[in-house]
């Protein structure tokens, strides 16, 4: 082989490596994405729209994060995580006994603070209602709101269905676990109770703090001398009778994308977003 073929080759050969080198840069896309973390948030209707605001703005600046939020009541959010198909569960009530014994390992995050607010129609002209008026319309011995101060009307008595937290905070704080009155419509969220007071005369309910509009009117209770409404101010100073704690719950100590999405949640940011919802800031 002469001279002029051997380099020829060597030409041709270093041509290839350099067409090689060249496609290989234009397709290099930089560094490979970052894997999409997931984790799901499922329970509380009560607590659903601080979960909701809470992951939206977590996920703006944070892209590579899929927080997934759905309700269901409490005793949905609780049984998933402790089953493990939910990473949190969401509960507007503390664990029962039996949820304590069935899932020892769940851990308690108090996210915010909430009233029970009572609520009824906008036409309806009763003034106020105390506890025990309250407890006497959900026994079903209160059927007409003359009896407890308001028009000549028959009492439509709405409430929340058995997977509630917040039936079950009514339950025990309001009712001292006496059975409901076998009349009661039952409603799955805070928003159906509302909606059914709002378009019904003579409706009552209850609901969290977070679900008053103008769409129903929201009863001040009676304690003794003093009509107090259900508000920020009287659940921070402790005057409102009917208040509780809202909670998330792991299954042991948070982590990951999940100790991130609750700590941002405690974070100012969040807490202000809770009072704007209309809710009560724990921080």
């Amino acid at each position: 082989m002469n001279m002029r073929s051997k380099s020829s080759i060597a030409f041709a050969l270093a041509a290839i490596l350099l067409l090689t080198a060249f496609v290989c840069g234009c397709t290099d896309s930089g560094p490979a994405p970052t894997e999409t973390k997931t984790i799901s948030v499922t329970g509380s209707t009560t607590v659903l729209p601080i979960a909701q605001l809470a992951a939206e703005a977590y996920m703006d600046t944070h892209p590579e994060a899929d927080i997934q939020v759905s309700g269901g009541g409490s005793s949905v959010g609780v049984k998933a995580v402790g089953a493990g198909t939910a990473d949190i569960g969401m509960a507007s009530r503390d664990l029962k006994s039996s949820e304590s014994e069935a899932y020892p390992e769940l851990v308690q995050h108090v996210v915010a603070k909430d009233a029970i607010a009572i609520i009824v129609n906008p036409s309806n002209t009763v003034s106020d209602l105390s506890v025990a008026q309250i407890k006497s319309i959900y026994l079903g011995d209160s059927t007409n709101w003359k009896d407890v101060g308001g028009p000549d009307e028959t009492i439509v008595v709405v409430g929340r269905d058995s997977a509630s937290g917040t039936r079950e905070y009514f339950h025990e704080a309001v009712m001292d676990e006496e059975d409901f009155t076998m009349g009661q419509l039952e409603k799955n969220s805070n928003g159906a109770v509302r909606q059914t007071v709002a378009q019904t005369p003579g409706a009552i309910g209850y609901v969290g703090l977070g679900y008053i509009d103008a769409t129903v009117k929201a009863v001040p209770v009676n304690i003794g001398s003093t009509n107090v409404d259900a508000s920020v101010e009287t659940v921070i100073s402790g005057v409102y009778p009917i208040a509780r704690g809202l909670n998330m719950f792991t299954m042991g100590e948070a982590e990951g994308l999940s100790a991130d999405y609750l700590a941002f949640i405690m974070s100012s940011e969040v807490q202000a977003l809770v009072l704007k919802e209309g809710f009560v800031p724990v921080v």
